[in-house]
């Protein structure tokens, strides 16, 4: 019999975590039996075509229904004490956080129906991605039925706003981290009992996905190809790389730079390269597949990370984007935030630069440029650290086996259920 993992994330499809969607078709080809359910079922144009079977298989959950008033109902009469406990308890730890709370409350009763259909599918575990609502509800389920749960920790669900953040890591089997700085972060945060039940595992990336890309050349005619991919977002830092490209233009180099995604600064990005004369050098193109953004990254020969801190604390922790640059073989720049020096180390797999240095940022550029060979190195140690340390199937394994060594494996002992291997 397949052990059912159910799996808890804010939004589905979402085109900027396709690294979800890689890591439950890996997990199923493991022999994993997973059962996705978002929080939040978007309707888009644009849509990866792997995730449109998954699309289908979705579990939605009501905002509203009889079934879950009758349900919720149910619960508060059977397991008065519970339910009600559970209810104050998600009210006064959210409390400091209006966003939170506000979305707590609208989520408690889609968490107890929930936590009902997952008694009657037989899930024996619940995976959710991020430590934010889709953490509260794994851990509200976990509370109304004992079914065990882990989460992985990414990036703003830590830094951010931290409501109830230590009691969600704290009664986890465990906690996945895609980098040893959120490990040490959530240490320091809160003491040495989140780093003994904090384990590294990667957003991995399929290297089959994507192939090598243009060589830099250098003659008469050459142009620097640069590429960067990400949401229009502050935190994405594009005004700096406009800004980079602007000192490039004066000091006569040729380029190129063509920025994938979409987002709310793209009004402001596109009057910073009116107002830098870059039209035609500087292009917004959008949100992309990740066929599209595969083929954009074998025509470059260059990418930027540029991402910054906001006011706020967010930030990138280890952009996938990044990781599949590098393993398309092609020299990168990033700013030295987060976990982004563990897979950029400066001087061996790529540049590191300080963020909002715009300045920074074209000098590496610049390097890359004239100096080709050296790019071509630092890019194929690049492409070696990423399927050494960033690959998909190994770090899916590693996931894999903390799954089983959890609840599981007592499962397995009582013989509820066999271990895929």
């Amino acid at each position: 019999m397949p052990i059912k993992i159910a799996y808890i994330m804010s939004r589905f499809p979402h085109l900027p975590e396709t690294f979800i969607l890689r890591e439950m078709i890996a997990l199923e080809k493991l022999g994993w039996q997973v059962e996705l359910y978002p929080l939040i079922i978007q309707r888009q144009e644009l849509i990866h075509h792997e995730a449109r079977p998954w699309l289908a298989r979705a579990h939605a959950v009501p905002w509203i229904s009889f079934d879950l008033l009758k349900v919720n109902l149910a619960n508060l009469v059977r397991r008065p004490r519970q339910y009600l406990s559970l209810f104050f308890r998600v009210l006064r730890e959210n409390f400091r956080s209006p966003k939170f709370l506000a979305r707590a409350l609208l989520l408690f009763p889609r968490a107890v129906w929930m936590a009902e259909k997952f008694k009657e599918e037989g899930i024996t575990h619940i995976h959710a991605h991020y430590a934010t609502h889709p953490a509260l509800v794994a851990w509200l389920i976990n509370h109304l039925t004992g079914i065990s749960y882990s989460v992985t920790v990414h990036a703003h669900d830590i830094f951010v706003e931290k409501p109830m953040l230590a009691t969600k890591l704290q009664d986890s089997v465990f906690v996945s981290s895609i980098s040893e700085f959120n490990r040490k972060y959530l240490a320091d945060l809160f003491g040495p009992w989140v780093d003994q039940k904090t384990q590294i595992v990667r957003c991995g990336i399929d290297p089959k996905y994507y192939g090598n890309a243009t060589r830099m050349v250098v003659n008469e005619t050459s142009r620097l190809e640069i590429i960067s991919v990400g949401s229009l977002q502050p935190y994405k830092g594009h005004i700096y790389l406009v800004k980079a490209c602007i000192e490039l233009q004066k000091r006569g180099i040729a380029f190129r730079c063509r920025i994938v995604g979409g987002g709310d600064l793209r009004p402001m990005l596109e009057r910073a390269i009116q107002d830098g004369y870059l039209d035609g050098m500087v292009e917004l193109m959008g949100p992309r597949t990740q066929d599209d953004v595969s083929r954009l990254l074998q025509m470059a020969n260059c990418y930027v990370q540029p991402s910054v801190v906001t006011p706020s604390g967010k930030m990138d922790g280890i952009p996938v984007a990044l990781m599949e640059a590098m393993v398309s073989g092609i020299p990168v720049v990033a700013t030295s935030i987060s976990g982004i020096p563990e897979l950029v180390r400066n001087g061996d797999t790529g540049w590191l630069v300080p963020p909002e240095n715009a300045d920074a940022l074209a000098d590496a550029l610049t390097q890359i440029y004239k100096d080709p060979a050296e790019a071509g190195r630092r890019a194929a140690l690049g492409q070696k650290w990423v399927l050494e340390e960033f690959e998909l199937s190994s770090n899916v394994r590693k996931l894999a086996s903390l799954f089983a060594k959890s609840n599981l494996s007592l499962q397995a002992l009582q013989g509820n259920i066999s271990l895929p291997h």
